[in-house]
């Protein structure tokens, strides 16, 4: 018998918004699911389409990208640059044979906890639907 899926979720999260938002979710005791993994990054411009390639390829059963409102960029046009990178992904991720539906982007201001805890929610319910990431090796423990 298969032990039950226990999704892997990498998520890019901008210092300034994004971060501060989970940051604040933690302080508030507010709820999230588990399968989170956060890589902090300056800014959300940052994030090459490379890397959600890679943590992917390594096993990640999904990945969000969390940047700052539009307009509210600390790097003046970081998170636009992120939104444009994201259509790039998306026909990336086809092209490499994995579902669209297992990246994720999405702009937060630093004080939106709640919301930053369902969008967690709601791409944790999304990888499960999904299933296991085919590159994903669940029985040795490698995470991305």
């Amino acid at each position: 018998m298969r032990p039950e899926h226990k999704p892997k979720i990498i998520a890019f999260c901008c210092n300034w918004c994004g971060y501060a938002a989970a940051d604040l979710a933690g302080i508030q005791r507010i709820q999230y699911p588990d399968s989170l993994r956060i890589i902090r990054v300056m800014c959300s411009g940052m994030v090459h389409p490379e890397m959600v390639l890679h943590a992917l390829n390594k096993g990640a059963d999904g990945v969000m990208i969390i940047g700052c409102q539009l307009g509210e960029c600390h790097y003046i046009d970081g998170n636009e640059k992120a939104m444009a990178r994201a259509e790039l992904i998306d026909e990336l991720l086809e092209d490499f044979g994995f579902e669209n539906d297992r990246f994720l982007i999405t702009r937060l201001s630093s004080s939106e906890s709640e919301q930053f805890a369902r969008t967690v929610g709601t791409m944790h319910k999304r990888v499960l639907e999904l299933g296991p990431n085919p590159n994903s090796n669940q029985d040795n423990g490698d995470t991305p």
